[in-house]
């Protein structure tokens, strides 16, 4: 069944005059993994961000509209 796959694929991209499968391959490939490291670094910035200050209370203010009523039963 695999081989039938790939004897008409490579059949088709002959015929066809495009790029081979290899090239295909590495551009799909590779732009699976830069899509990676894109997301990687993303990340990592806004890991740097969250890291940059120390964590503080949050000052209770009355004119919320929608205040933080967790734990308080």
């Amino acid at each position: 069944m695999l081989n039938t796959l790939m004897s008409a694929a490579t059949a088709t991209s002959e015929t066809t005059g495009g790029l081979e499968t290899g090239t295909w391959a590495l551009i799909i490939g590779g732009g699976v993994f830069l899509l990676f490291m894109l997301m990687l670094l993303v990340t990592v910035s806004f890991s740097n961000v969250g890291l940059r200050h120390t964590a503080e209370e949050e000052v209770s203010d009355s004119h919320r509209q929608h205040t933080n009523k967790h734990g308080h039963h």
